[in-house]
């Protein structure tokens, strides 16, 4: 390799750069926030922590979490040019570092996106062999890979609930892998996060944004797809 050349230089069959953890976790951990966000974001704000606070420009995670908030697969060669993309898309980012949060994974970010409809914040972890676990969604602990299909739903804390959305998943032949469930306080706002085998029908999804204590719903497939 030469001295004028970068390890973005590096292309290869499954992502663009030098690591899995630094490049292909971080780029789905991008598109996850995106689609969190519902819309290409005009705004970003975009913490690394702890060893990702060392290490992003020098491997490339600056590159690889525009590439994915711009929805670019972990194999797209335009990852290498990111920075400059994401400007010409008309995304506004800023990077900032935490080299101490010892409550965080190793190799954590936080995205704060705005678009001219939505705000949505998330906490993503790289852990290795490009897997990644969003850890919070807008201040709720989430615990999803976005390697399964997975549905959020915000609903109102009520009795009954979890066995009722579940079982309308599974009237949808939906098995559940995981779930999580978080909430601000007893009867208030909560957070379900289903993950599952396969996918869900548009109608099912229709019915549960339609109950009347369901305060949003937000359907991902398997990242990759």
């Amino acid at each position: 390799m030469s001295e004028r050349s970068s390890v973005f230089d590096m292309i290869g069959p499954v992502m663009i750069g030098p690591s899995s953890s630094h490049t292909a976790g971080v780029v789905r951990i991008g598109r996850v926030a995106r689609k969190i966000l519902k819309d290409k974001p005009s705004k970003a704000i975009i913490t690394f922590y702890n060893s990702f606070a060392r290490t992003y420009e020098g491997h490339g995670s600056n590159r690889a979490i525009l590439a994915g908030l711009m929805d670019f697969p972990t194999d797209d060669e335009r990852i290498k040019g990111a920075l400059d993309l994401a400007k010409e898309a008309g995304i506004e980012y800023k990077f900032k570092s935490v080299g101490n949060a010892s409550t965080l994974h190793p190799n954590t970010v936080r995205l704060n996106l705005t678009s001219k409809d939505h705000q949505a914040e998330v906490v993503g972890e790289s852990r290795g062999g490009g897997v990644i676990r969003i850890r919070e969604v807008n201040g709720f602990d989430c615990n999803f890979t976005a390697s399964a299909h997975t549905l959020i739903i915000h609903a109102d804390d009520q009795k009954g609930s979890i066995a009722f959305i579940s079982d309308v998943l599974s009237h949808d032949d939906c098995n559940i892998a995981t779930m999580t469930v978080s909430r601000k306080g007893k009867n208030d706002l909560a957070c379900l996060v289903f993950e599952m085998d396969s996918g869900i029908k548009p109608i099912t999804l229709e019915y549960l944004r339609n109950l009347n204590w369901v305060r949003s719903v937000l359907y991902i497939p398997d990242i990759d797809q």
